[in-house]
Protein backbone atom coordinates (compact mmCIF):
# COMPACT_ATOMS: atom_id res chain seq x y z
CA UNK A 1 0.00 0.00 0.00
CA UNK A 2 1.24 3.28 -0.89
CA UNK A 3 3.99 4.98 -3.08
CA UNK A 4 7.63 5.36 -2.94
CA UNK A 5 10.63 3.11 -1.69
CA UNK A 6 9.20 0.01 -0.32
CA UNK A 7 9.32 -1.02 3.54
CA UNK A 8 8.73 -4.30 4.55
CA UNK A 9 7.01 -5.29 7.80
CA UNK A 10 7.84 -8.53 9.32
CA UNK A 11 5.40 -9.64 12.27
CA UNK A 12 6.17 -11.57 15.45
CA UNK A 13 5.39 -15.45 16.42
CA UNK A 14 1.69 -16.35 15.53
CA UNK A 15 0.55 -12.94 14.37
CA UNK A 16 -0.72 -11.91 10.92
CA UNK A 17 -0.21 -8.81 8.80
CA UNK A 18 -3.68 -7.66 10.56
CA UNK A 19 -1.54 -7.26 13.98
CA UNK A 20 0.23 -4.69 12.38
CA UNK A 21 -2.29 -1.98 13.01
CA UNK A 22 -4.47 -0.41 9.77
CA UNK A 23 -3.48 3.26 11.65
CA UNK A 24 0.35 2.34 12.16
CA UNK A 25 0.35 1.43 8.67
CA UNK A 26 -1.20 4.16 7.26
CA UNK A 27 1.39 6.50 9.18
CA UNK A 28 4.32 5.33 7.01
CA UNK A 29 2.04 5.56 4.09
CA UNK A 30 1.65 9.09 4.47
CA UNK A 31 5.19 9.90 5.17
CA UNK A 32 6.19 8.21 1.76
CA UNK A 33 6.63 4.77 1.96
CA UNK A 34 5.06 1.79 -0.46
CA UNK A 35 4.17 -0.63 3.50
CA UNK A 36 4.33 -4.41 2.49
CA UNK A 37 2.33 -6.12 5.35
CA UNK A 38 1.90 -10.59 4.80
CA UNK A 39 1.21 -13.31 6.83
CA UNK A 40 4.80 -15.78 7.85
CA UNK A 41 4.21 -19.24 6.94
CA UNK A 42 1.44 -21.27 8.99
CA UNK A 43 -0.22 -18.17 10.22
CA UNK A 44 -3.85 -17.22 8.84
CA UNK A 45 -3.49 -17.00 4.89
CA UNK A 46 -0.07 -17.88 4.17
CA UNK A 47 0.74 -21.76 3.85
CA UNK A 48 0.17 -24.43 6.19
CA UNK A 49 2.80 -26.92 6.29
CA UNK A 50 0.65 -29.74 7.33
CA UNK A 51 3.55 -32.68 6.71
CA UNK A 52 5.58 -31.43 9.37
CA UNK A 53 6.15 -32.86 12.77
CA UNK A 54 4.78 -30.66 15.95
CA UNK A 55 7.63 -29.68 18.42
CA UNK A 56 6.90 -29.75 22.02
CA UNK A 57 6.77 -26.43 23.64
CA UNK A 58 8.37 -27.45 26.88
CA UNK A 59 11.06 -29.26 25.56
CA UNK A 60 11.64 -26.45 23.34
CA UNK A 61 12.21 -24.39 26.40
CA UNK A 62 13.85 -27.17 28.26
CA UNK A 63 16.96 -26.81 25.99
CA UNK A 64 16.90 -22.91 25.25
CA UNK A 65 17.58 -22.39 29.14
CA UNK A 66 20.13 -25.14 29.18
CA UNK A 67 21.66 -23.12 26.27
CA UNK A 68 21.05 -25.79 23.80
CA UNK A 69 19.59 -25.65 19.75
CA UNK A 70 16.34 -27.59 19.07
CA UNK A 71 15.27 -29.62 16.69
CA UNK A 72 12.74 -28.29 14.71
CA UNK A 73 10.90 -28.80 11.23
CA UNK A 74 12.77 -25.40 9.89
CA UNK A 75 14.59 -22.26 11.16
CA UNK A 76 14.62 -18.64 11.19
CA UNK A 77 17.14 -18.69 7.93
CA UNK A 78 13.79 -20.52 6.12
CA UNK A 79 11.38 -17.92 7.31
CA UNK A 80 13.71 -15.44 5.88
CA UNK A 81 14.04 -17.05 2.64
CA UNK A 82 10.50 -16.48 2.64
CA UNK A 83 10.93 -12.60 2.72
CA UNK A 84 13.43 -12.46 0.26
CA UNK A 85 11.45 -14.99 -2.28
CA UNK A 86 8.35 -12.32 -1.39
CA UNK A 87 10.63 -9.80 -2.51
CA UNK A 88 11.02 -11.44 -5.83
CA UNK A 89 7.59 -11.63 -6.56
CA UNK A 90 6.88 -8.24 -6.11
CA UNK A 91 9.73 -7.17 -8.18
CA UNK A 92 11.23 -5.24 -5.20
CA UNK A 93 15.31 -5.41 -5.07
CA UNK A 94 15.49 -4.25 -2.01
CA UNK A 95 13.52 -2.41 0.78
CA UNK A 96 13.69 -1.30 4.16
CA UNK A 97 12.74 -3.85 6.58
CA UNK A 98 11.16 -3.64 9.99
CA UNK A 99 10.82 -6.67 12.09
CA UNK A 100 8.61 -7.32 15.49
CA UNK A 101 9.78 -9.49 18.21
CA UNK A 102 10.19 -12.91 15.81
CA UNK A 103 9.74 -10.57 12.69
CA UNK A 104 12.86 -8.82 14.43
CA UNK A 105 14.75 -11.99 13.96
CA UNK A 106 13.77 -12.67 10.86
CA UNK A 107 14.87 -9.61 9.94
CA UNK A 108 18.36 -9.97 11.37
CA UNK A 109 18.92 -13.05 9.70
CA UNK A 110 17.95 -11.64 6.59
CA UNK A 111 20.62 -8.92 6.83
CA UNK A 112 23.11 -11.83 7.68
CA UNK A 113 21.83 -14.06 4.56
CA UNK A 114 20.71 -11.65 2.14
CA UNK A 115 22.43 -8.17 3.36
CA UNK A 116 21.81 -6.63 -0.60
CA UNK A 117 18.20 -6.79 -0.18
CA UNK A 118 17.97 -4.63 2.60
CA UNK A 119 18.06 -0.61 2.91
CA UNK A 120 17.79 -0.54 6.43
CA UNK A 121 17.22 -2.78 9.23
CA UNK A 122 14.69 -1.92 12.43
CA UNK A 123 14.79 -4.54 14.93
CA UNK A 124 12.02 -4.00 17.36
CA UNK A 125 11.43 -5.43 20.98
CA UNK A 126 13.61 -8.86 19.89
CA UNK A 127 16.91 -9.98 20.72
CA UNK A 128 20.13 -11.77 19.31
CA UNK A 129 18.84 -15.60 20.32
CA UNK A 130 21.83 -15.59 22.75
CA UNK A 131 20.82 -18.25 25.44
CA UNK A 132 21.82 -17.98 29.58
CA UNK A 133 20.38 -14.34 29.47
CA UNK A 134 16.96 -13.88 31.31
CA UNK A 135 15.20 -12.38 28.65
CA UNK A 136 11.26 -13.40 29.50
CA UNK A 137 9.47 -12.97 32.22
CA UNK A 138 7.72 -16.74 33.03
CA UNK A 139 3.84 -14.73 33.59
CA UNK A 140 4.69 -13.73 29.83
CA UNK A 141 5.94 -17.19 28.94
CA UNK A 142 2.67 -18.63 30.47
CA UNK A 143 0.43 -15.97 28.40
CA UNK A 144 2.35 -17.32 25.31
CA UNK A 145 1.35 -20.89 25.43
CA UNK A 146 -1.83 -20.61 27.23
CA UNK A 147 -4.93 -22.57 25.63
CA UNK A 148 -5.43 -22.15 22.14
CA UNK A 149 -8.84 -20.51 21.62
CA UNK A 150 -11.86 -23.03 20.34
CA UNK A 151 -13.87 -20.26 19.45
CA UNK A 152 -13.93 -16.77 17.93
CA UNK A 153 -15.23 -15.58 21.14
CA UNK A 154 -12.61 -17.15 23.28
CA UNK A 155 -9.46 -15.87 20.66
CA UNK A 156 -10.91 -12.31 21.65
CA UNK A 157 -10.59 -13.12 25.46
CA UNK A 158 -7.60 -14.62 25.21
CA UNK A 159 -6.08 -11.71 23.53
CA UNK A 160 -7.28 -8.89 25.98
CA UNK A 161 -5.95 -11.54 28.45
CA UNK A 162 -2.65 -11.63 26.71
CA UNK A 163 -2.01 -8.26 25.65
CA UNK A 164 -3.17 -6.96 29.18
CA UNK A 165 -0.27 -9.67 30.99
CA UNK A 166 2.61 -8.30 28.01
CA UNK A 167 1.42 -4.97 26.98
CA UNK A 168 2.24 -1.30 28.11
CA UNK A 169 2.04 0.17 31.46
CA UNK A 170 2.72 3.64 30.49
CA UNK A 171 0.21 4.03 27.39
CA UNK A 172 -3.61 3.58 27.41
CA UNK A 173 -4.95 0.41 25.86
CA UNK A 174 -7.60 -0.08 23.53
CA UNK A 175 -9.38 -3.12 24.31
CA UNK A 176 -12.09 -3.06 21.52
CA UNK A 177 -9.33 -2.79 19.34
CA UNK A 178 -7.83 -6.03 20.26
CA UNK A 179 -10.94 -7.76 20.51
CA UNK A 180 -11.56 -6.47 16.86
CA UNK A 181 -8.01 -7.40 15.73
CA UNK A 182 -8.25 -10.72 17.36
CA UNK A 183 -11.59 -11.23 15.68
CA UNK A 184 -10.56 -10.41 12.26
CA UNK A 185 -7.09 -13.00 13.01
CA UNK A 186 -9.82 -15.80 13.33
CA UNK A 187 -11.91 -15.09 10.49
CA UNK A 188 -8.62 -15.19 8.80
CA UNK A 189 -7.48 -18.54 10.36
CA UNK A 190 -6.14 -19.93 13.36
CA UNK A 191 -3.40 -22.80 13.43
CA UNK A 192 -1.42 -23.30 16.62
CA UNK A 193 0.00 -25.77 15.60
CA UNK A 194 2.16 -23.26 12.95
CA UNK A 195 2.57 -21.22 16.06
CA UNK A 196 4.91 -24.20 17.82
CA UNK A 197 6.63 -24.62 14.71
CA UNK A 198 7.96 -21.15 14.43
CA UNK A 199 8.66 -21.23 18.27
CA UNK A 200 10.81 -24.02 17.43
CA UNK A 201 12.17 -22.26 14.65
CA UNK A 202 13.24 -19.85 17.21
CA UNK A 203 15.38 -22.25 19.24
CA UNK A 204 16.84 -24.25 16.50
CA UNK A 205 18.39 -21.04 14.57
CA UNK A 206 20.63 -20.10 18.02
CA UNK A 207 22.63 -16.83 18.72
CA UNK A 208 23.65 -14.52 15.59
CA UNK A 209 25.51 -12.60 17.75
CA UNK A 210 28.85 -13.67 16.01
CA UNK A 211 27.22 -13.59 12.69
CA UNK A 212 25.86 -9.92 13.54
CA UNK A 213 28.85 -8.28 13.87
CA UNK A 214 29.16 -8.65 10.12
CA UNK A 215 26.32 -6.97 9.34
CA UNK A 216 26.64 -3.44 7.84
CA UNK A 217 23.46 -2.68 6.82
CA UNK A 218 22.08 0.80 9.31
CA UNK A 219 20.19 -0.68 11.99
CA UNK A 220 18.46 1.44 14.21
CA UNK A 221 16.83 -1.09 17.77
CA UNK A 222 13.43 0.19 19.32
CA UNK A 223 12.72 -1.70 22.18
CA UNK A 224 10.06 -1.11 25.50
CA UNK A 225 11.03 -0.05 29.26
CA UNK A 226 8.49 -2.76 30.47
CA UNK A 227 8.40 -5.45 27.87
CA UNK A 228 8.55 -9.16 29.78
CA UNK A 229 8.04 -11.12 26.85
CA UNK A 230 11.71 -9.82 25.21
CA UNK A 231 12.95 -7.87 28.53
CA UNK A 232 15.07 -4.68 27.21
CA UNK A 233 18.40 -6.53 27.57
CA UNK A 234 17.04 -8.38 24.18
CA UNK A 235 17.14 -4.88 22.36
CA UNK A 236 20.45 -4.01 24.26
CA UNK A 237 22.08 -7.10 22.88
CA UNK A 238 20.97 -6.63 19.73
CA UNK A 239 22.65 -3.07 19.17
CA UNK A 240 25.67 -4.02 20.82
CA UNK A 241 25.99 -6.58 18.21
CA UNK A 242 25.59 -5.23 15.34
CA UNK A 243 28.42 -2.18 14.30
CA UNK A 244 26.87 1.53 14.61
CA UNK A 245 23.57 0.62 15.45
CA UNK A 246 21.78 2.96 16.90
CA UNK A 247 18.73 1.76 20.19
CA UNK A 248 15.92 3.91 21.19
CA UNK A 249 14.23 2.52 24.81
CA UNK A 250 10.57 3.63 24.57
CA UNK A 251 9.84 4.37 28.09
CA UNK A 252 6.30 2.67 29.40
CA UNK A 253 5.71 0.40 26.05
CA UNK A 254 5.48 -3.25 26.26
CA UNK A 255 5.56 -6.33 24.26
CA UNK A 256 2.86 -4.42 22.04
CA UNK A 257 1.86 -1.53 19.56
CA UNK A 258 0.05 0.95 21.77
CA UNK A 259 -1.44 3.65 19.30
CA UNK A 260 -0.28 6.31 21.86
CA UNK A 261 3.46 4.50 20.86
CA UNK A 262 2.60 5.46 17.30
CA UNK A 263 4.22 8.91 16.84
CA UNK A 264 7.45 7.31 18.39
CA UNK A 265 7.81 4.78 16.52
CA UNK A 266 7.05 5.49 13.42
CA UNK A 267 9.02 8.94 13.57
CA UNK A 268 12.41 6.92 14.77
CA UNK A 269 11.58 4.41 11.83
CA UNK A 270 11.14 6.82 8.91
CA UNK A 271 13.80 9.41 10.34
CA UNK A 272 16.08 5.97 9.90
CA UNK A 273 15.02 5.19 6.59
CA UNK A 274 15.20 8.38 5.45
CA UNK A 275 19.01 8.39 6.93
CA UNK A 276 19.96 5.15 5.26
CA UNK A 277 18.66 6.51 1.97
CA UNK A 278 20.35 9.52 2.22
CA UNK A 279 23.74 7.66 2.69
CA UNK A 280 22.98 5.18 -0.29
CA UNK A 281 22.38 8.83 -2.59
CA UNK A 282 25.82 9.93 -1.17
CA UNK A 283 27.88 7.06 -1.69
Amino acid sequence: MGEGPPLVLIMGIGGQLVHWPDGFRDRLVEAGYRVIRFDNREVGRSTRLEHLPVPSAGRTMFQAMLGMRSHAPYALEDMAEDTALLLDALDIEDAHVVGISMGGMIAQTLAITHPQRLRSLTSMMSSTGQTGVYISEPKAMRALFSKPPRTRDEAMQNAVRFWTTVGSTGFEKDLDALRETAGRAWDRGSYPVGVLRQFAAIGASGDRTPRLRFVKTPTLVLHGTVDPLIRPVGGRMTAAAIEGARLELIEGMGHDLPHGAWPTLVGHIVEHARRADGRRADG
